[in-house]
């Protein structure tokens, strides 16, 4: 008896469902049929109204097929659902049994977060969702969106958007192959080539995957990012943009192209300072000085560079090698003006140039800003120019001084002048045998050297001097090398891979009395456009690593 009971309620409360789900009329002013023209519909015209399960459509014209629960609606349809949504259309069909509508025709949708705008959509009440197939516009309180197709998650507020997808404001344009947009915060994920244009500047980032809030003008990008500014162009497996701040932060495989200086900085992390002109790249950073044949590749712990294209200087700290087909150099930090052309060298220098090794306290070289070629070279104290002899291990040519001036033609030492207690060795050959015939020790106060494909071919004395000439027999071997000699062509970079080698760590405290000046100053310039910005300014340090 219980169990039949219990039957009975089942089966009453199964009508009881299939009854509810019944599209219900609620008010018409005219209701008909035409079975020759519309067989099991009921023909409702003015005023029509009718709900199903917490919705209801209003139209001026329908047809209810009440045995397949199906409605259509002609002519200013209204599809409410409670307080979340309204729908006007044209036209419309729903489903009853599916909860299916579809709507075309001037479609108008509004919630409390967006207005969206189409041809053609559908809606599906069991997984509140909205679908366009075909053009749709989406207005917020921030953004406009369009998209060939989209389809709008009614509880999450959420817009997944593809095909030519634009979202723009007065500030920014989105451009996106496929985008999820949140209205009610106005974030978006991208999953697909996509570009956002700031439209005051014009400066782009790009990505293939990532996030871009849209109130904040705050993005972070982990595929295929890109960041165009004005004067540069960053690459980076991933990067943080903040664009109100001008702060944006790389990492992995970065590519800083300077597109004014024609020069490119590589490394595995960096921070850019839009509003200061500056950024810093350090893990295996190498600045590459492009020219027309032959690049100049520089590495170092830090790279850093401020100041506008016109006065940019760079900077490179701790255990830095150059490479370049015809000049390498090795030192512990290095300082090189844009603006000037001029680059100098700190803390144990060594320049090769062709066969030649150059040392000193401190070397300078000067660039031509046009040509990017070798102009002149400056080795300031303890001035040193050595070559190994040609044809012997043992043998080297040398040349010593205070101070030695150079001047490069084609990017070769075409003249050289030793000033101030200016010592010579050099080991003469016969020049169709090569054989060792005399070598030649002088003094003087000052000596001119004239080479030629790094050959001396001429040398001029000034004021008093003293030498002499001795048989190779003769050369007494403990004036062989003069004081302060070291032959440093192990630390050579042969090629540009060399430059990531490191060697042991040396004392840096020489470096403090010729760099203090330079790091005050942009100490100084860096704080007081901060402060002038309304940014902190630094206490100490202008980034990680650069302080000497």
């Amino acid at each position: 008896m219980k169990k039949v009971f219990f039957l009975l309620i089942l089966l009453s409360t199964s009508v009881f469902n299939a009854q509810n789900k019944k599209i219900q009329i609620l008010s018409s002013k005219l209701s008909t049929v035409d079975e020759e023209k519309f067989p099991g519909a009921t023909i409702l015209i003015g005023n029509v109204k009718i709900k199903h399960e917490g919705a209801t459509l209003d139209c001026k014209r329908a047809l209810l097929y009440k045995e397949k629960n199906l409605f259509q609606a002609i002519g200013e349809v209204v599809i409410e659902q409670g307080d979340s949504i309204i729908q006007y259309a044209d036209f419309a069909t729903y489903d009853g049994n599916t909860k299916m509508a579809k709507s075309w025709g001037n479609v108008e949708v509004n919630d409390k977060e967006m207005t969206l705008k189409t041809d053609t959509l559908y809606f599906d009440r069991n997984e509140q969702l909205l679908y366009y197939p075909t053009d749709g516009k989406i207005t917020d309180k921030k953004n406009i969106l369009t998209s060939k197709k989209g389809t709008y998650y009614l509880t999450s507020k959420k817009f997944s958007a593809k095909n030519n997808v634009h979202v723009v404001n007065p500030d920014n344009e989105l451009d996106s192959d496929h985008l999820d947009y949140y209205t009610n915060s106005q974030l978006a994920y991208l999953y697909g080539p996509s570009t956002v244009t700031n439209l005051k500047d014009s400066t782009k980032i790009y990505s293939e995957k990532g996030f871009y809030d849209t109130n904040t003008d705050i993005s972070y990008f982990v595929k295929n990012a890109k960041l165009f500014l004005k004067e540069k162009t960053i690459l980076a497996d991933s990067l943080y943009y903040d664009k109100p701040k001008g702060f944006a932060s790389a990492t992995n495989n970065i590519k800083v192209i300077d597109t004014v200086q024609n020069m490119v900085i590589k490394g595995n992390y960096a921070e850019v300072f839009e509003h200061l002109d500056s950024l810093f790249i350090i893990k295996k950073p190498v600045a590459i000085s492009v020219m027309e044949k032959d690049s100049l590749y520089m590495h170092g712990d830090t790279i850093l560079v401020t100041g506008k294209p016109e006065k940019r200087v760079v900077r490179t700290y701790h255990n830095v090698k150059i490479f370049k087909k015809d000049l390498q150099g090795k030192c512990d930090s290095i300082y090189t003006s844009q603006e000037t052309g001029l680059t100098k060298m700190y803390r144990n220098p060594v320049l090769w140039s062709g066969k030649n090794q150059i040392t000193g306290d401190s070397i300078q070289f000067l660039s031509n800003k046009t040509t990017n070629k070798l102009d002149s070279l400056f080795v300031y104290n303890n001035a040193f120019m050595i070559q190994k002899d040609s044809l012997s291990d043992d043998n080297f040519n040398q040349i010593k001084g205070r101070n030695i001036y150079g001047k490069f033609e084609e990017n070769n030492l075409k003249v050289l002048l030793v000033k101030g207690n200016a010592e010579s060795l050099y080991y003469n050959r016969n020049e169709e045998t090569q054989k060792l015939e005399t070598i030649t020790k002088l003094i003087a106060s000052d000596i001119e050297f004239t080479l030629e494909n790094n050959e001396i071919i001429q040398t001029k004395y000034f004021k008093k001097s003293e030498g002499k000439t001795f048989p190779p027999s003769d050369f007494p071997t403990e004036n062989a090398k003069f004081n302060g000699f070291i032959w440093r062509e192990d630390e050579q970079p042969k090629t540009m891979e060399d430059i990531f080698i490191k060697d042991k760590t040396v004392d840096r405290t020489p470096v403090k009395k010729h760099f203090s000046k330079e790091i005050n100053q942009a100490k100084n310039t860096f704080n007081k456009e901060a402060l002038r910005k309304g940014k902190p300014k630094t206490k100490g340090k202008l980034a990680p690593e650069t302080e000497l």
